[in-house]
């Protein structure tokens, strides 16, 4: 019976022994650190630089004046111009049409003989007033007749007045049988010709200016940051058509491309509350090159343009690739010693190939333009011997 129990006991206490025997014996193994394989940039070196900004915008050219032509007086038209005809061009205050006249002239020589008449009877009832009041002055008229002479004196003179307004009146209606436009202009629409009876307020034709033409041109609000924009209130000393940023209008007519120079001259009263834009106007002068100096090609109305207005210069904004931007303002900069450090920026514009950095950067900093997941600031990183082009500024 102890030989039985006695065996077991000594088979474990040899194994143990041969375990502990094993563990004292074994090889030590050497530990290694894991290495941490800093992840591969590109970057780019900060330049600052002057750059002058322009902003794009496109529009349809207008006329500053549209007005209807409208009769006046009633009356027969006896004669139209040329000019009248749509598309035709005309001066300012030359005849379009004519009404015929003849009752007009009746009136006005009608006017004038019931003023001669007024002017007679004034002079003899000044005659007859300044007589009773002698007299009265004598004792020797009547208050009575005295009233009577004042009362006619006054009528008298009434009478006249009354006369010379229908005299200036019936002027008025004769030069309106002479129809005319108070501008140079063009025409757009005719709806009178010859023969034609027209009553007062009726429309001859539809016209338009064209001393100059405007161009009204949805800018971005954020763009204006851009523009050197004439305030209302406090630049009185200078002139809205020589100092306004000079805007370059493009587009094609006549089949070949063509040019335009104008300047913003004023701003819409409101911003549009949907698109969040904000309308400026460039005025182009002298649009159909009347004038030696003007286009050699016009600038008609309804064109649809592309413009280019001239802004700002920035000194010492950065110029840098997109994918230099993070969450909206923010770059990654290697410092000297490889570490990576988040920055904030002054975004100034934000375009599909590059950003414009107005302030947070230094130059000879470098920026890193590889995408990078999970990036923490003061990471490692090694930077690429492939040198990264800055981007060519587009205004």
């Amino acid at each position: 019976m102890n030989r039985r129990i006695s065996l077991p006991i000594a088979i474990l206490a040899a194994g143990m022994l041969g375990f502990a025997v094993f563990i004292a014996t074994r090889p030590e193994v050497e530990r290694r650190e894991t290495e941490t394989i800093a992840p591969l940039v590109r970057v780019v070196v900060v330049k600052p630089q002057k750059l002058h900004f322009t902003v794009s915008a496109h529009g349809t050219v207008e006329p500053p004046i549209e007005s209807e032509l409208r009769a006046q007086i009633d009356g027969e038209i006896t004669w139209v111009s040329p000019n009248l005809a749509a598309g035709g061009f005309f001066e300012a205050d030359e005849s379009l049409a004519r009404i015929d006249s003849t009752d007009y002239e009746n009136e006005l020589e009608a006017a004038r003989a019931a003023r001669d008449r007024a002017t007679s009877a004034l002079s003899r009832a000044r005659r007859e007033h300044e007589r009773q009041q002698r007299l009265l002055s004598q004792s020797a008229a009547s208050i009575a007749n005295a009233d009577e002479a004042t009362d006619s004196f006054r009528a008298a003179d009434a009478a006249l007045r009354e006369a010379r307004v229908r005299i200036s009146r019936a002027e008025r209606n004769l030069a309106r049988t002479e129809i005319a436009a108070p501008y140079a202009g063009r025409t757009r629409d005719k709806s009178v010709d010859i023969g034609q009876f027209v009553r007062r307020g009726d429309e001859l034709a539809q016209l338009y200016a064209i001393e100059y033409a405007e161009v009204p041109l949805p800018v971005p609000d954020r763009d204006l940051a851009f523009l050197d924009l004439l305030h209302p209130f406090r630049d009185e000393g200078r002139n809205e058509l020589e100092d306004g940023p000079i805007v370059h209008l493009r587009a094609e007519f006549a089949g070949v491309s063509n040019e335009w120079m104008g300047h913003l001259v004023r701003t819409a009263a409101e911003i549009d509350q949907h698109s969040r834009t904000v309308t400026v106007v460039a005025r182009v002068d002298d649009p159909y090159g009347r004038s030696p100096e003007g286009p050699s090609l016009p600038l008609p109305v309804g064109l649809f343009v592309e413009a280019e207005i001239e802004g700002r210069e920035i000194e010492d904004a950065v110029l840098l690739p997109t994918t230099a931007l993070r969450d909206d303002s923010q770059v990654y900069v290697v410092d000297p010693n490889g570490r990576l450090h988040f920055r904030t920026v002054q975004l100034l514009r934000n375009r599909r190939d590059e950003i414009v950095v107005g302030s947070g950067l230094r130059a000879g900093e470098r920026v890193a333009i590889t995408p990078l997941r999970g990036a923490v600031d003061g990471m490692r990183v090694r930077l690429s011997e492939e040198p990264a082009a800055l981007p060519e500024h587009q205004p």
